[in-house]
């Protein structure tokens, strides 16, 4: 059974959760280690840039917006191929285990945008617009 009072607030916390990982992920790429540094040893082990764009998008997006709670459904569902490419990424350089810099962690940041995108945008997310293909499922489902 799910308690209707205090869903909207495990949502709202597994929201802010991922958000903070995001921001953390960013603050190691731009502070810590370097842009250009995580950017060259991508490139050199193969990626094409534009994957590096999108992950860079899905990032930003997933540590802004869903912090704020916009379009939380679908920025999940933008960011969830990137981070399953990069459980792809170190499951193949890596072994599993979260210890030795494996595949468990994306894996389960993985799990968790997935979670997010099934329970929608929990309490205190921000008001905005609907998007023109959620409009016509509102209007059948209130039909």
């Amino acid at each position: 059974m799910i308690d209707q009072r205090t869903a909207p607030y495990a949502a709202l916390l597994l929201r802010v959760t991922i958000s903070g990982y995001f921001i953390a992920a960013l603050y190691g790429k731009f502070f810590l280690r370097g842009i250009n540094a995580w950017w060259d040893g991508l490139v050199k082990a193969g990626y094409p840039e534009w994957v590096l764009a999108y992950t860079l998008s899905a990032e930003f997006a997933s540590a802004i917006l869903l912090l704020l709670g916009v379009y939380v459904r679908w920025v999940c569902l933008y960011t969830l191929p990137m981070m399953l490419g990069a459980t792809h990424y170190w499951m193949v350089r890596k072994n599993f285990w979260f210890v030795e810099g494996g595949w468990a962690m994306p894996f389960a940041w993985s799990v968790m945008l997935l979670v997010q995108a099934l329970l929608g945008d929990g309490a205190l997310a921000l008001k905005v617009p609907s998007l023109p293909w959620e409009r016509g499922y509102k209007q059948r489902a209130a039909i």
